[in-house]
């Protein structure tokens, strides 16, 4: 379990096939304070064909599906580089791959983490293959019912893959009727291993009530602006936000990670002493006067009268001298 929660911002295909522009996200996601920058290795020979369809027709420059990855995919070394790049900013690099051919390129770049998409939680062949590399893995649960989850999960265990599970929805952007954060807490308790949140809501709220009801990792999409080509910038963090949540969900876990008990007030006595008050009189009255509440004000600071907590022990009682509007009453003041 992370010690606060692990926020991974996730590129993707927001480059848009730019080596320049991918570049300059690392450079501005080191900014923001998050841990991790996930891409996504797409070698469209080995993980696509010509037969691919698009899910939503958002390219006006390529024809099929096919040809988008072709077009935004990059070379090996291209792929070192940005590696490197983020080693030199102190970022985490976590990786989706979608191909046993993407895998053996992370591994020889020294890939820290990979990353499952929904899509690919039945894909056995890539989890074989990621298993054998013994690096961690995080699963994504979007598309999966816990029926199809408890078979790859047991296939993770008896591979002894170290991987934790975020609850995730398929939704560009995700609805807050689709959030599902109760899947939280119940992929703790079936798995008992450490759940996150991927959030496609482009909503800073999101996250931080994700990490409230118990999200170790949080994983969202960053762009430079949401009106951006690309089919995530809709569902995603400007640069901007993204600071605003790390700082955000960071505050949320000191403050869940430091309960508070009731049954002891001891730090604010000073406090009290200030704020609370003390009995006075609201009128000038003569010395054999019986006290009503009528009488009664109260005043700050405490302690420099009969504490107003106590003030019906004072009604009916009768003054030993005449006492002027505004006096603190005193138990001295009193027969």
């Amino acid at each position: 379990m992370h010690t606060k929660p692990y926020l991974i911002a996730e590129i993707a295909q927001a480059h848009d096939g730019s080596i320049g522009i991918l570049h300059s996200y690392i450079d501005a996601v080191a900014k923001t304070g998050v841990q991790a920058i996930k891409f996504q290795m797409h070698i469209a020979e080995a993980e696509s064909s010509i037969q691919e369809p698009f899910r939503v027709q958002f390219s006006k420059e390529d024809a099929i599906r096919y040809d988008y990855w072709k077009r935004i995919e990059f070379s090996l070394e291209q792929w070192k580089a940005i590696k490197k790049h983020c080693d030199e900013v102190g970022l985490d690099f976590i990786c989706s791959p979608f191909s046993n051919l993407a895998v053996d390129w992370l591994e020889a770049i020294g890939v820290q983490a990979y990353k499952i998409g929904s899509g690919e939680v039945t894909n056995f062949l890539l989890l074989e293959k990621i298993a054998q590399t013994g690096k961690p893995l995080l699963l994504s649960s979007g598309m999966s019912s816990f029926e199809e989850l408890d078979i790859t999960v047991a296939f993770l265990k008896s591979k002894k893959v170290d991987f934790s599970i975020l609850q995730c929805t398929t939704a560009y952007p995700t609805k807050p009727e689709q959030y599902g954060f109760n899947v939280i807490s119940e992929l703790k308790d079936r798995y008992k291993v450490s759940v996150g949140f991927s959030d496609h809501s482009a909503k800073i709220a999101t996250g931080i009530a994700a990490v409230a009801l118990g999200a170790e990792i949080l994983e969202f999409h960053v762009v430079f602006h949401r009106d951006l080509f690309g089919p995530d910038a809709i569902a995603s963090f400007t640069m901007e936000e993204t600071k605003q949540l790390v700082e955000a969900v960071n505050a949320i876990y000191i403050a869940t990670t430091n309960p508070i008990d009731k049954n002891t007030n001891e730090s604010y006595l000073e406090l009290k002493t200030i704020f609370e008050k003390s009995l006075a009189i609201n009128k000038n009255l003569p010395k054999g006067h019986s006290i009503t509440f009528d009488d009664l004000e109260t005043k700050k600071p405490k302690g420099f009268g009969i504490s107003a907590a106590d003030f019906e022990k004072v009604l009916g009682r009768k003054l030993r001298t005449n006492m002027s509007q505004w006096d603190f009453l005193n138990e001295e003041d009193l027969e």
